[in-house]
């Protein structure tokens, strides 16, 4: 399960080392990212990736809403590959659409993990906090 909240910065152009933890939940070097939802990237084992890809498909295409999130998965969605240092490139399509400038947050979303610009990840979280009670 991914866990936790990691601030990174790149370490080339749009390459980024998966922490450690979050290494550990992905087996082999393959990583499947794509546009998220609120601004981000999620990223998935190749594994958990083609899991929720086949719920996806098994939702008939005939219904609207099925073949829009469909596009919207698929379509964004990118193979990229570990390094033996557990480091990363972000497709620029992705780092655009999240809005990523320098620093970024990794966070742990359970089945999968995603990547936020800080300062969005920030104003997101306050937000959250707030809606669920938690800030005032």
């Amino acid at each position: 399960m991914f866990l936790g909240t990691y601030t990174l910065k790149f370490s080339g152009k749009g390459r980024v080392i998966l922490p450690k933890k979050l290494r550990e939940e992905v087996q082999g070097s393959n990583l499947i990212l794509s546009f998220g939802f609120e601004t981000c990237i999620w990223g998935f084992s190749k594994l958990d990736f083609e899991s929720q890809a086949q719920k996806q498909l098994e939702i008939s295409a005939t219904e609207e809403q099925a073949r829009n999130l469909r596009r919207y998965l698929f379509s964004s969605s990118e193979p990229v590959e570990l390094d033996g240092q557990g480091r990363f490139v972000i497709p620029s399509i992705l780092l655009d659409f999240a809005r990523i400038k320098d620093v970024i947050v990794i966070i742990g979303a359970g089945d999968h993990f995603e990547v936020w610009d800080k300062k969005l990840w920030s104003k997101n979280i306050i937000e959250l906090g707030r809606k669920y009670g938690r800030l005032p």
